[in-house]
């Protein structure tokens, strides 16, 4: 669970439009009660930003997690600095020590934190499974200045994850999957 923190909703984040995929939280809300009923190990990414003004600093409101997918005691949190979760981390270290080779990935930002984080996974060789309808992006101007909604720029970055870092699949994909194991 990649930056799922309250700063997320931090009004600059929107300035160029709205977010997709409006019920990411619920979505994943309820793959983290799946891990959570068959024991399966749950990671939190929390983005800590060394920036000043950042709604992500530490001490600041916004560094604290959605309460809805908050960790709960026991599950690990790992802070980061940067947009990949394993740079400076010890991420790939906890998760080969613990022989977890296949990772199921969902968060914020698609096009940021996640694509980072998905990008990095795929490259160690991790299988990796990116919940597609619990991530979400906001609108944002292309390189040309043309608007995209977020929308567009969610299917993009997917678009340039799937098949070569990770597999996108839905939530339900996954819920399926952990209910049959």
């Amino acid at each position: 669970m990649i930056d799922l923190q309250l700063a997320i909703d931090a009004p600059y984040h929107a300035a160029e439009g709205p977010r997709n995929n409006p019920d990411a939280e619920d979505t994943v809300a309820a793959l983290l009660a799946a891990w959570r009923k068959t024991a399966r190990p749950v990671f939190h990414v929390r983005h800590d930003s060394v920036l000043p003004d950042s709604a992500y600093r530490p001490g600041q409101p916004g560094n604290d997690f959605k309460p809805a997918v908050a960790p709960l005691a026991g599950e690990t949190v790992i802070p980061k600095r940067t947009n990949s979760a394993f740079i400076g981390t010890g991420l790939e270290d906890r998760l080969r020590q613990a022989g977890i080779d296949t990772l199921a990935i969902a968060g914020v930002v698609t096009n940021n934190s996640v694509e980072a984080t998905v990008r990095m996974a795929g490259n160690l060789g991790f299988r990796t499974l990116l919940a597609e309808d619990a991530c979400f992006t906001f609108a944002r101007r292309d390189w040309r200045g043309v608007l995209r909604s977020a929308e567009e720029v969610h299917a993009m970055s997917l678009a340039n994850l799937d098949g070569e870092y990770c597999t996108v699949v839905k939530a339900s994909d996954l819920l399926e999957a952990v209910a049959k194991a």
